[in-house]
């Protein structure tokens, strides 16, 4: 019995292999077709915002507010705090009180406890670092033996 001979499927290329190596030629696709339309026009559409919005048409002025102009971010003034010289979880505490008592912004309290965190898994790693050597210098007195 004869087995069948494969046919290659047309419209088919090699793994990794682009049928379209130079891709679709630029300004050929319908939204640049829309926007070069536009384009030749852009100077009048610019005028009669403008002249709307001098007009008293708040949409108006308002879109060409929004991309001439970039909009403010909310800031919040800086605040002095001084935290206690004792533990981590005693800074942490007087952040929480600083932020109940009104003296500090709650994202100002929310970044500082942050903060502290992170500097409590910094310190962390410290002792575990400390900790390790300590070990490795009590087993290379030893000698490596094992009790």
């Amino acid at each position: 019995m004869t087995e069948p001979v494969k046919k290659k499927k047309p419209g088919r290329w090699k793994a990794g292999e682009s049928g379209n190596p130079k891709g679709r030629p630029a300004g050929v696709g319908k939204v640049a077709q829309i926007r070069a339309a536009i384009e030749e026009h852009v100077p009048e559409l610019l005028n009669a915002l403008v002249t709307k919005a001098l007009g008293g048409d708040v949409g108006a002025a308002r879109l060409l507010l929004e991309r001439t102009i970039a909009p403010l971010r909310a800031v919040e003034p800086t605040q002095a705090l001084t935290l206690p010289d004792g533990t981590l979880t005693d800074q942490g505490r007087a952040v929480l009180k600083a932020v109940a008592a009104g003296e500090l912004a709650p994202g100002q309290g929310a970044s500082l406890l942050s903060a502290i965190g992170s500097l409590a898994r910094v310190s962390e790693i410290d002792e575990l670092a400390a900790r390790i050597e300590a070990l490795e210098a009590a087993n290379a007195k030893s000698g490596g033996q094992h009790a």
